[in-house]
């Protein structure tokens, strides 16, 4: 046995992993309108619009809304109150809805730009 006795473990602050998640949300949901504003330029700045192009671009935007629909129930969720226990953990649907959006995302964005 060593002379120094070990104390009690310290207490886990529950507070500040939901927090970093929810930051992290913030910033994605942010880069996919970021992303989406951006494409939207591009079509704008080569001239006249297309059908096509129009028609990409409102899909982004659509993909946009339902990332950000996904991302603030995820953060709704970690906002619940701490009393209530842990997070619960992301649903499936949330997570394929997030995933899709994701990859919808890169495949319009690239399409604008070819």
């Amino acid at each position: 046995m060593s002379g120094a006795e070990e104390g009690p473990a310290p207490v886990r602050d529950p507070g500040l992993q939901p927090e970093r998640t929810r930051m992290a949300w913030r910033r994605t949901t942010l880069s996919c309108a970021v992303a989406v504003v951006l494409a939207w330029r591009q079509v704008l700045v080569t001239g006249e619009p297309t059908a096509t192009e129009v028609i990409l671009v409102a899909l982004l935007v659509l993909a946009g809304l339902a990332f950000l629909t996904a991302a603030h129930t995820r953060m709704r969720r970690l906002a619940a109150p701490a009393a209530a226990g842990p997070p619960r953990t992301m649903g499936i649907r949330t997570a394929l809805l997030a995933t899709g959006c994701t990859l919808i995302l890169v495949g319009l964005g690239a399409a604008i730009t070819l």
